[in-house]
């Protein structure tokens, strides 16, 4: 089995690692609307957002975790397979500043199938401009600790998602950038069994730790205490 588990919404994930009652979202991701006025992508923006309740495939919040304060972000699968547009971009690049802002140690969950295709160029830009802020971030001395979900793949993983300090991954997780069958077709070979599941990223160094989500939230606050710790060092 790949996912370690029913795949979570963002805020039941935000809610899952915050202490309770500690937490607000955070009001950031402005949108850029249908930048390419690609067809019938306006009205399936509308269907989502009255499906889900989103805005957007990401959100974004402030809160503690075991105690800690720290800004958590996470993407949501059942928003067009948390592709990564320009909102969901905006989301995370204004997430990663105002925990630079702050001060604060920024945490992000990432759960997508890649890049937006019906934001073209638009959505690959996205890869630079979260990149980038990371970079900023990490120079400031920001802590920046990703976690890693079912699924990570395509320009989510080739830009933020890859960047952490610190990188986590739950249970059984695919974690890639093309899937295992688009490789296949072009290397025009077998890969080896569990390719790109967290078991084998975590074997061959990509990820740092798995950790199961009944203990993501302890495992984080010892992080993040840590980490304060050495600040203070």
């Amino acid at each position: 089995m790949r996912q370690g588990g029913e795949a979570l919404g963002a805020a039941e994930r935000l809610e899952m690692i915050f202490d309770e009652g500690s937490w607000e979202k955070l009001d950031i991701g402005a949108t850029r609307e249908d930048p390419l006025g690609f067809p019938g992508y306006a009205d399936k923006l509308r269907a989502q957002r009255e499906k889900t309740g989103l805005t957007e495939a990401a959100v974004a919040a402030e809160g503690a975790i075991g105690g800690e304060r720290a800004v958590a972000a996470a993407l949501d699968g059942r928003f067009l397979m948390g592709s990564m547009g320009v909102g969901v971009g905006e989301c995370i690049t204004q997430a990663v500043e105002y925990a630079g802002a702050k001060g604060l140690p920024l945490v992000i969950f990432s759960a997508s199938g890649g890049a937006r295709m019906q934001e073209g160029i638009w959505s690959l830009m996205q890869m630079a401009k979260t990149s980038a802020a990371i970079a900023a971030f990490s120079e400031a001395g920001g802590l920046f600790i990703s976690v890693l979900t079912h699924p990570t793949t395509g320009g989510v993983t080739a830009s933020f998602a890859s960047l952490g300090d610190i990188t986590i991954a739950e249970p059984g997780a695919l974690i890639g950038f093309a899937g295992p069958r688009v490789i296949e077709q072009t290397i025009g070979e077998r890969l080896p069994e569990g390719f790109q599941s967290s078991e084998y990223q975590l074997e061959h160094g990509f990820v740092d730790q798995i950790v199961p989500r009944e203990r993501m939230r302890e495992v984080l606050s010892q992080i993040l205490r840590l980490h304060k710790r050495r600040e203070k060092a």
